[in-house]
């Protein structure tokens, strides 16, 4: 990924000034640069927005994002220069509900065009943190529903009616869109129309890297969908709930030790009901990230004899990430649940 960090003496002049008013720092943020004249400046808020911005504005845009390699974005608060550089850009382009202090920085900023790429597709609800207690089955035909029925009716009847009697409690609202191929083609298209209408000059450009873009996210959809085929069960075990998305589009089922906050600790009747879902349904891999702890997952793993993986939410990309973008990375994960599964 190449996004360009600059930083100017303008802009450590304004954080300076700045300081007493801006939104509470911390240290190593990355830096965004003021407004480059030259080209359409976008500020992403974190690695997949950086990466639809470069892919769709190409040549055309120069995209900084606001967290730093390894960092973990969900805890991200915005440095004084940062607060600086959003009032500075053309764009910012966020997940609204992901980084609580981007959302209020956004809020609070005025001129750049917003763009919240929550509101590009529909968000669901998953991944509450469950106590523990007997759940009934809520997977059901959901996915053919949910996505008019091109990925996953094949996978509906063998669904209906299978009860696992563990599915999650009613969750909250899901930022992790990014993670199912066709929802992140929807906000593709979302973000295009957002740069083509604030940037006119270069529509034309905009609409054809999209579509090249939706292209290749396309194909990923089908490879996921090929290379899941005959797997011998639908289960699988991640450290937090990230891949609500992904499992859907699919017919998974993803059981996470925490819910949607990756820094949540689990109950110890959680940890006994994975431990029983494991044996039950014939689960192999505790899946850990990259960006967080992986005690917990490792810990889950050793009491229930099962091995480990990582299955990255793609939440920043640094030198333990099994691929150097977006595609590489899904690419990666999805050889990682083939073998979790056992797809032939």
């Amino acid at each position: 990924m190449n996004v360009r960090r600059l930083i100017s003496t303008a802009a450590a002049t304004t954080a300076t000034v700045l300081g007493a008013t801006a939104l509470t720092a911390c240290s190593g943020g990355a830096t965004a640069s003021p407004k480059n004249t030259e080209k359409f400046d976008v500020v992403a808020s974190f690695y997949p927005m950086a990466f639809l911005a470069e892919q769709i504005g190409g040549k055309n845009v120069s995209v900084t994002t606001l967290v730093e390699p390894g960092q973990e974005p969900h805890d991200l608060e915005i440095t004084a220069r940062q607060t600086a550089a959003l009032a500075e850009t053309d764009a910012i382009l966020y997940l609204k509900g992901l980084q609580p202090a981007v959302d209020e920085a956004v809020t609070q900023t005025e001129g750049p065009e917003k763009i919240d790429a929550a509101t590009l597709t529909e968000l669901e609800e998953h991944g509450a943190e469950v106590d523990g207690g007997e759940h009934a089955d809520e997977h059901g035909g959901e996915h053919a529903d949910e996505h008019g029925g091109e990925h996953a009716d094949e996978h509906a009847d063998e669904h209906e009616g299978h009860d696992h009697g563990h599915s999650h409690a009613v969750g909250a609202q899901d930022p992790h869109i990014w993670l199912d191929p066709d929802k992140y083609a929807e906000v593709a298209e979302g973000v295009s129309k957002a740069f083509q209408k604030a940037d006119p000059d270069h529509a034309a450009d905009y609409r054809a890297n999209t579509e090249d873009l939706v292209n290749r996210l396309d194909a990923l959809d089908k490879k996921f969908e090929d290379g899941l085929k005959d797997r011998k069960t639908d289960v699988f075990l991640t450290n937090h709930s990230a891949f609500g998305y992904l499992a859907e589009a699919y017919g998974l089922i993803e059981e996470s030790i925490t819910g949607l906050d990756p820094e949540s600790e689990p109950s110890g009747a959680r940890v006994k009901e994975l431990q029983h879902i494991a044996e039950e349904d014939g689960v192999t891999t505790v899946f850990y990230e990259t960006l967080v702890s992986d005690s917990t997952a490792k810990t889950l793993a050793e009491d229930t004899g099962l091995r480990t993986d990582v299955l990255d939410p793609l939440e920043g990309i640094t030198d333990k990430s099994r691929g150097d973008d977006y595609f590489q990375v899904m690419e990666s994960n999805l050889a990682a649940l083939r073998k979790a599964l056992g797809a032939k």
